[in-house]
């Protein structure tokens, strides 16, 4: 009793001090993400002016389970049709972008001459941008309808797919203390043959159980069963040796795919905001100001990089891809500041101890500096790029005008493209569904058959039968059937 007395009253600081800070910031016009880790570091135990938190292992567990809900949040959000719509211009600018951030953040981590692991870290904290800022930036400054706001969202796609994809390598390199390209490979081969597996399963079972299903649900019916498979997700991601923020974006993307996509996340959401809220109160929970101050230095170089690095290495990739110089400029500077994932990221090398103790609390204070820039920089590209283009040589700008007009003839799709899309589909789809069936039943069926019929070779004759019976129709559609 004394310890749910003491959580309830936990709980009742850290909403009350983060629901007065944030109405104060919506009063400031400032993200209301900064104000709840301000409440954090107001309520935390390294802050002794006002009453603290006391049991700060039950909150971090609360906060785990915020990262959960605004994963599966972020999940809901994302569509495969939306980032084939999106089509290579994003994808070219957010790989370059991300690819880039990742050498510059472990490069300026290693001439200050932190270890290789934080250097690592680091480079992960600064390549991806926040959604949530960018998002709650643009409808403030009303250009979410502009054209390269919806860029900008494309490459936000790409990032969170690929931060998705760090979180698994990061922990990879951190556990085996080294960088090994055949752990690294096998984790890439082992995380894509998962999501496939995972994805043909939802994307084949799903729609249709919430199709024949949807009578019987109310709004609290498919919020329970909409929570639970996100749950039931995270455990099978958990179990497969993935982290549970990988499993419930997962489960969020295989349900955006559903009829149901638009009720589901309007439920979801007040679930997302109390849990995120607990999430982000608890990083700023982990700020100390002692250590802050000590580093101050590498906060204030790290935004700079940030800015820079982002800005320059966004609008290149735009560049790359064919976008036009000022939407591309536009991009760039939208895109410059880190935001949730980057806390993510560092909360896993605190939680996995690899990590140094300061990398944390660096990354938290380039946050709140490069978002408070964010919205600044954003009403500031135009008038950039202006000054971009009065400065640079005309011919590199008719140059860059030329490349563009030529990039947006040949994204034309064409009959032979579309021939190769559909043959590669087929391939990956037959090819993953028999991996799947002959791994488990090697795993499960053959030992299964040897403890019933005591006998091996007997055993194996019998599962290796099995086996083929499963897999002979998707063999016939990659030998035989026509696209």
């Amino acid at each position: 009793m004394d310890n749910l007395h003491q959580l309830i009253t936990d709980l009742a600081l850290i909403l009350g001090s983060a629901g007065i800070v944030t109405i104060i910031f919506k009063k400031l016009k400032q993200p209301v993400v900064l104000g709840y880790i301000i409440a954090g570091l107001l309520v935390s135990p390294n802050f002794k002016l006002f009453p603290t938190i006391t049991d700060i292992e039950s909150i971090r567990v609360w906060a785990d389970i915020g990262v959960i809900f605004l994963l599966f949040s972020l999940g809901l959000e994302f569509s495969f049709k939306k980032l084939v719509k999106i089509g290579p211009t994003a994808g070219i600018t957010g790989i370059f972008e991300v690819s880039m951030m990742l050498l510059t953040g472990f490069i300026a981590g290693r001439l200050m001459g932190w270890s290789f692991i934080d250097s690592l870290f680091l480079g992960g904290i600064i390549s991806i941008s926040s959604t949530t800022i960018i998002i709650r930036a643009f409808e403030e400054l009303g250009v979410k309808t502009m054209k390269f706001a919806g860029m900008v969202l494309g490459v936000l796609v790409i990032e969170d797919l690929a931060a998705v994809l760090l979180l698994v390598l990061l922990s990879t390199v951190a556990v085996s203390k080294n960088f090994s390209g055949g752990a690294m490979l096998f984790s890439v081969l082992k995380l894509v043959f998962f999501l496939i597996l995972w994805f043909l399963a939802g994307i084949y079972l799903l729609p249709t159980f919430l199709k024949r299903t949807k009578k019987l649900m109310n709004e609290e019916t498919l919020l329970v069963v909409s929570l639970g498979l996100c749950l039931i997700m995270v455990a099978l991601a958990t179990q497969a040796g993935f982290s549970s923020a990988l499993g419930a974006f997962i489960m969020g993307s295989i349900l955006a795919e559903t009829s149901q996509n638009e009720k589901i996340i309007h439920l979801v959401k007040p679930v997302k905001d109390l849990f995120g809220a607990i999430f982000f109160v608890s990083v700023g929970m982990l700020i100390n100001l002692s250590v802050l101050a000590q580093y101050i230095l590498p906060v204030i170089l790290l935004t700079l990089v940030v800015i820079a690095g982002k800005t320059i290495n966004a609008t290149i990739g735009s560049l790359i891809a064919g976008q036009p110089l000022k939407q591309s400029v536009q991009t760039g500077m939208s895109l410059a500041q880190i935001g949730e994932f980057s806390f993510i990221i560092a909360t896993l090398g605190l939680t996995l101890k690899v990590t140094s103790s300061f990398l944390y609390p660096i990354a938290v204070g380039v946050s709140v500096l490069t978002t408070f820039c964010s919205p600044y920089l954003i009403r500031l590209s135009e008038p950039f790029y202006h000054w971009i283009e009065k400065h640079l040589p005309e011919k590199w700008i008719t140059y860059l005008n030329r490349y563009s007009s030529g990039a947006q003839k040949i994204r034309t799709v064409s009959t032979w493209r579309l021939l190769i899309r559909a043959y590669l589909r087929t391939i990956i789809i037959n090819t993953v569904i028999i991996i799947g069936i002959i791994l488990i039943t090697t795993n499960y069926l053959k030992p299964f058959l040897q403890e019933w019929i005591k006998n091996s070779f007997n055993a194996t004759l019998v599962s290796t039968i099995i086996t083929l019976l499963l897999i002979a129709p998707f063999l016939w559609a990659l030998t035989i059937r026509r696209i």
